[in-house]
């Protein structure tokens, strides 16, 4: 089967929900992206085979979003788009989706990410709001109408955003990592020391400009501005727990990725492909792993499952990783997370234990919660910062991890020879 070579990719700053893109769509941004794309990689739009696209929160009016990009980037019209969306590790499941298609040898270039507007979602409205909505609009006379429209209630116009809650279980997916932090006895102090890290790991990497390689800036904003160069231990020791508000409470704004906005694209070549054209191999995307498990047992807890069973599918030891890009939704469940696959987990006894993972190879140029996490779009960045971190150093073999909700995990190894 062909490799699947990675030759490029860009993303947007990412920037705080309701601010400097708070006018702008998930469209928008993915349009921005890629035209950029296209632009940087002095990319023939004609040789484009297929074109999928991720985001999380959707819009009704655009079902297939991913179409719609390509509509109005002014590429070709005959580019085939597909729409995903998977929680947190949509951006992933495209690229792994467009890396099949490759290695089956049904294309040989395709372009793939995600994008999310946090500060623009979809709005809708209460079930009964919704019923008597379309029953007026069923009406065949104004009898009808006005009897449907004597059941009105003021309350009919009042939007509902939607819900941080997860379907199954009724609880946020912060409330279900503070169980999983009480679980595992994560201590506030070590969660404030993972984020701490995240912003220091990021402020480096954007003071020198190993960030910026990475993106294509939009609406005249040129950085991320999440990332706090002078926060400290003291700084986050101060905020207060968000989720549960009991003096059991740990997880904090300070220890938690934030509403983010923003775009990510990558784009993937038959390995053949890539050398006819002459680019640049960054690496090769060698292998994918899924995994689901209870949400009830664990929400975030996913990945405890997906990375063991991609180093055994490839015959690979722990210590034969030299980066890992691990998605911090919270930096509890990314210490839940190496805590299981350190020991194991008593709720998943299927889980073979892989050891400890070393913190200096973890999110060496920060993570998610520095960063910012615009969901759908985090895979597209954590595979760019793979990559481009691997050539940089020299070594050789990375692997992304992500949780996501729904109690899924995506675990994806990318290797530079």
């Amino acid at each position: 089967m062909p490799r699947v070579a990675i030759v490029g990719g860009c993303r947007t700053p990412f920037v705080r929900a309701g601010g400097v893109f708070s006018k702008y769509s998930f469209l928008d941004l993915g349009v921005h992206v890629t035209q950029a794309l296209v632009r940087r990689l002095k990319l023939d739009p004609s040789s484009i085979e297929e074109f999928i696209f991720s985001t999380v929160l959707l819009d009704p009016r655009a079902p297939n979003f991913a179409r719609e990009i390509i509509l109005r980037s002014g590429l070709p019209l005959s580019i085939p788009a597909h729409a995903v969306s998977n929680n947190c590790i949509s951006g992933l499941v495209s690229l792994n989706m467009l890396a099949e298609a490759i290695r089956a040898g049904r294309i040989k270039v395709g372009v793939g990410g995600g994008a999310e507007s946090m500060s623009r979602p979809t709005l809708t409205l209460k079930p009964k709001a919704e019923a008597f909505f379309l029953a007026l609009s069923r009406a065949r006379s104004l009898g009808e109408r006005l009897k449907i429209l004597a059941s009105y209630r003021l309350g009919f116009v009042l939007p509902v955003a939607p819900s941080p809650k997860e379907p199954s279980t009724g609880l946020s997916m912060g409330q279900h990592c503070e169980l999983t932090a009480q679980e595992f006895g994560i201590e506030r102090e070590l969660q404030d020391r993972i984020a701490l890290r995240s912003h220091k790991n990021a402020a480096r990497a954007q003071e020198s400009g190993i960030l910026t390689e990475e993106i294509e800036p939009f609406a005249g904003v040129a950085k991320d501005n999440l990332i706090r160069s002078d926060s400290s231990i003291e700084r986050l020791a101060a905020l207060k727990p968000v989720f549960d508000r009991s003096p059991k409470g740990t997880l904090t704004a300070g220890n938690s990725s934030s509403l983010t906005d923003g775009a990510s694209l990558v784009c993937l070549m038959a390995e053949d492909e890539a050398r006819k054209q002459r680019r640049e191999i960054l690496g090769f995307l060698e292998a994918c792993e899924y995994s689901a498990i209870a949400p009830a047992d664990g929400l975030l807890m996913a990945p405890a499952l997906a990375l063991p069973k991609l180093l055994q599918r490839q015959g690979l030891s722990l210590a034969s990783i030299d980066l890992f890009e691990i998605h911090e939704a919270f930096a509890a469940q990314v210490e839940t997370n190496l805590r299981a696959w350190e020991k194991g987990w008593s709720k998943c006894p299927q889980i073979t234990p892989i050891g400890r993972v070393p913190e200096e190879k973890i999110n060496v140029n920060g993570g998610s919660i520095a960063i910012g996490h615009p969901f759908a779009a985090t895979g597209g960045r954590l595979l760019l910062s793979a990559v481009q971190q691997l050539k940089r150093s020299g070594k050789k073999t990375a692997v992304i991890s992500v949780c996501a909700a729904g109690a899924m995990a995506c675990a994806m190894l990318v290797r530079r020879d």
